[in-house]
Formats: C-alpha cells, structure tokens, sequence
C-alpha cells in the first residue's frame, strides 16, 4: 500500500494494519497438534494489551484519513463475476473514491466508516487499486481478479505444506504468480472485532511451505484447471470445535445449543481456572524443592463463537467463491449434535457473508485402532453427520478420504488427495463443470432373497473393489448384531450384501469405524462414502 498526498501515514506495503490507530504486522506462531497445551489466556491477553498501549504512546501522532482493512492491502485477489463490496474508516463526512480498471465510485464516511461496491469485475490482472480522498490516496498494487476461497477448520487444515508428506518437490516448484495467499492471524475474541492483522503474500516456496497443505493442494490443482487467479484465505486453529466459529447469534438462536453448548461454558471456565491453580502450586514446590517439573500446562475450554468473532468477522463481507473446511475431530464426541450444528454454522456464514456461496468439507480421515469386528464407532456418526449437510443444504460438497488415514495419527501426513478432490468438488459445485467430483453414494437398499441389494450415485463409469474383493461392509438381522458381510458388485450401480450368520438381514453399514478398511470406488479414482442404512439410536446422543 502506498500513500501519496500524507507522507508520514505507515503503508500497508511496509506491514501495517490500519485500524483504530496503526499497528505493526505481527504474525502468530502456528499451532498443529490437536493435543498441544494451549497459552493461558490472561497472560496472553496482558501482553497483547501491554504491547497495543505501548505501540498507541509511540504512534499517537499518526493519524490516517482515511484507512482499509488488512485484506485490502498490495497482492490481494478480489472475486470475479460478482458485486464486490469495499470498505473502511474515515474521519465523518470525508468524500472517499474508489477506483479499479475503468470503475470509479464515491461515498461519504458516516459514523466513521464507508463502503462502497463494484460492479461484476472479469478474472485477470495485475492491476491497481486506488482510494482516494482530497488529501490523500491509498494504492494496493499487483491485484488480480479471479476466485477467492477461505480455508478453515482446525489442526488438519492447519497442517502446513513443509510437513505434508513427500512436499518437497511441491514446495520447489509453489512459485506461482497466478496464486496469492491471506494468513489471518490467530485471535480469540468475545466480542466481534473489525479487522485483522493478515495481509496478502505472493505463493512462494517460502510462504507456500508454512501455508495449510491442503488449501495450497486445492488451490494448486483448481488454479492449474480453471485457468484463473486463484486466492486463499487461510483461517484456522488447530483443536477448535465448530461452536468456536459459530456466532453466538446463531447459536443462542437454538434452544439446545443453549444448553448444550452456551450454558456449560461457565463451569467449563471455572474448572480450567481450578486446574491453572492446581498447576501453578504444583509448578511452585517443584521449583522449590529443585526437583524437575515436566507437566504440560491445562488447556483452557474453547469459547463458544471466540473464533468466529476474532477470525471470521473480520473476513466480513470479502467477496468469496466458497469456503472449505476441515474440521470435525473436536466434535466428534457430540456427533449427534454436530448433525445439526454443522449445517447451522454453515447458514450462519452464509447469512453473514450475505451470499450462498460454496462450502466444502473434508471428512474425517479414519483414526485410532483398526477393530477386528464391526461395532459402534463416534468417528463414524461424525462422517454421517458431516454428509448430512450435504443433503439439507444446496451447494455443499464433500471429499471422502477413507484411503489416507494413519491409525496412530490423528493428522495423516498425505494432503495431496485431499486438495486434489476439494478442487473436483469445486469444479463442479461452484463452476458448473462436468467433472467427476464424488465417489459411490448409497442411494436405496432392498431385500432380496437373504440379501441386500445396495444401489448408488456417483458411480461415474462403474464401480470397482480396488485391491480385492470388497471390504467394509457389515450385516444384521432383527438383533441388531452386526457380522462382517459378504459383498460384491452387482449389476446397474448395485452391491450385494449377505452372510450366512444373517439369514433375515435387515441393515447394512459400510466404513462404520473409527479405521475404516474398505476398497468400493468408482472408476473415476474416487473412494465411497462409509454409510449405514439403518436408524438406530447413535452412541453419541445427548443423555437426557
């Protein structure tokens, strides 16, 4: 960002945030692992403060007229084919004038703040963004226009590229001027804040590396198919449930969510608060007595909505394509819950975002022990609840990544396949395309003759048991006592289920495990969804 007219005013080039007074850009350390401690949020919080009141002393003397938030900075991709709104601060009644290619429109800052928005703006670039007062002009530089999409959820969207496995090659080679990356920087907040601190970066090996492996894949793969600029926001935490980034509008709006997930959090706190206590006594005669003290640090209850407030609403209203998400783990022990939470996070972005753009999930990788016998399995009930939404909600998408999961790691190192089948689901969903983008999904079943005839969609030219006969499908009769099943494929998209300990079999389920082992695809290269057609009562419902 440069200034022309105010000399002294920082520019967004050389780092800087304009909010309510100019910041220096800082960047927060990523954190992966979903089991890592978390920082106390006090003494966090104190020295955030402490650095803003410090920083304020040593820049009350600069005063910008008019400012912008930080996705509006030098490199940012802006969407095409679509209204793009643009806004800011300026001091009230100050005339502000936007202008991009052959656009110029004009408003008055009220209250402080001003918007105005482009018309439908066509894929390409580079070009300069200007905003203009009478004293003052603000310029973003090397802009392109094209499809910008945000990248959020929690430890396995967090993954960088330099740890995604065999990246190196892919890193070498990121340099890609067509790709430009947004990192918001991590932030709880309890109430919505305005802006963030992130700023556009050009894709690098450097900046490519420490950005989410699976945005970077997805972005790659969908910028080389469609031929266009492609932008990613990158918005995410690794651990946080999806309440975090649910508004409490949205959740306070729903009576069970209230109970469930607002009226705990007081206890919640209160516990954290007993076991902070409790670590820093313990911490204490440790040091006293010389001996070693090697605990981890209590991890602090997630808030609800802290996420979505410090993470998401400064994002608000950024003319975005879709959003994709990976995210689930966290929940997974309320996946009964998550089957409405989940869909009403999405509306709830939607609503606030004020447009029905795209929204792709990852579902879970398989996880934990493989289980020499069918059985119940909350990993399971997650991936149900997860495609669920693609069915109650219109656009939504989904990748199956049965084939790439690690059972004694809840981050699998193999990010590739996961970007690569959000960009098909992209192609597809968001643009229309003709593509491939789903493996097999169970439609209907039927008895016949002792067995159970499976059908599917998404078959696209057939379906195969890749490496062997079929596996992951189990059977059960009036008992409810799940056998593994025979399985193999039929005719029409069909799969027939039986076994002989099942004479009168009633259900089937595929994949139902925390590890799925199961080989059914269609012969586009695309795995199918694990599925059960039954409606028992799942494990993971709320106790009454």
């Amino acid at each position: 960002m440069r200034t022309a007219a105010v000399q002294a005013t920082p520019t967004l080039s050389d780092g800087w945030f304009f909010g309510a007074s100019a910041l220096p850009l800082t960047l927060t350390a990523n954190v992966f692992s979903d089991e890592l401690p978390r920082m106390n949020d006090t003494s966090r919080g104190l020295r955030t403060t402490t650095s803003i009141l410090l920083l304020g002393l040593s820049l009350s003397a600069t005063h910008a007229e008019v400012r912008l938030p930080g996705l509006f900075s030098d490199n940012m991709v802006l969407q095409q084919g679509v209204k793009v709104p643009v806004w800011g601060w300026a001091n009230d009644g100050e005339a502000v004038t936007v202008s991009f290619r052959n656009q110029s429109t004009a408003t008055v800052a009220h209250d402080g703040k001003w918007r105005v928005d482009l018309k439908r703006l066509k894929a390409g670039g580079p070009d300069t963004f200007t905003v203009a007062t009478k004293t003052q002009t603000l310029q973003c530089t090397n802009v392109l226009v094209g499809d910008v999409w945000v990248c959020s959820g929690q430890s396995n969207m967090e993954f960088p590229l330099s740890r995604s496995y065999a990246s190196v090659d892919d890193i070498t080679s990121a340099t890609n001027a067509l790709i430009h990356l947004f990192l918001v920087p991590k932030l709880k907040a309890d109430e919505p804040v305005t802006d963030t601190k992130g700023r556009w970066q050009l894709c690098t090996p450097e900046s490519a590396a420490q950005f989410s492996a699976v945005g970077y894949y997805f972005g790659r793969d969908l910028q080389a198919a469609r031929q266009v600029p492609v932008g990613l926001i990158g918005t995410y935490w690794g651990g946080s449930p999806a309440e975090a980034w649910t508004s409490h509008q949205a959740l306070a709006a729903n009576p069970r969510y209230q109970n469930e997930i607002l009226a705990p959090a007081g206890p919640a706190t209160e516990a954290f608060q007993r076991a902070v206590a409790a670590f820093d006594k313990e911490r204490a005669a440790a040091k006293a007595a010389g001996t070693p003290f090697t605990k981890q640090a209590p991890r602090g209850p997630w808030k609800p909505s802290e996420l979505y407030n410090g993470m998401i609403v400064p994002l608000l209203p950024y003319a975005i394509q879709g959003a994709t998400w990976y995210q689930g783990e966290s929940n997974a022990g309320r996946a009964e819950q998550y089957r409405s939470l989940f869909a009403d996070m999405i509306r709830n972005w939607r609503s606030d975002w004020g447009s029905d753009f795209t929204f792709l999930a990852v579902q879970l990788a398989p996880f934990k022990a493989i289980q020499a016998q069918p059985g119940e399995s909350d990993w399971a009930e997650l991936r149900e609840a997860q495609l669920l939404a693609t069915t109650v909600l219109p656009k939504v998408g989904m990748a199956v990544i049965t084939d790439v999961g690690d059972e004694k790691d809840i981050h699998p190192t193999k990010k590739q396949p996961v970007g690569a089948r959000l960009a098909l689901a992209a192609q597809a969903i968001a643009h229309g395309e003709k593509v491939p983008f789903s493996g097999p999904l169970y439609r209907s079943m039927k008895l016949q003759d002792g067995q159970i005839v499976l059908t599917f969609d998404h078959t696209g030219k057939g379906l195969v048991a890749k490496d062997g006969e079929l596996r992951g499908f189990a059977i059960c009769g009036e008992d409810r006592k799940w056998v593994w099943a025979t399985a193999r494929i039929g005719k029409r998209n069909t799969v027939i289920v039986s076994s002989p300990e099942v004479p009168q079999p009633v259900a089937v389920r595929f994949g139902w495990a925390d590890y799925p082992v199961v080989n059914l695809w269609n012969q586009d290269g695309l795995p199918a969804t694990p599925f059960r057609t039954d409606d028992f009562p799942l494990t993971t419902a709320a106790k009454k």
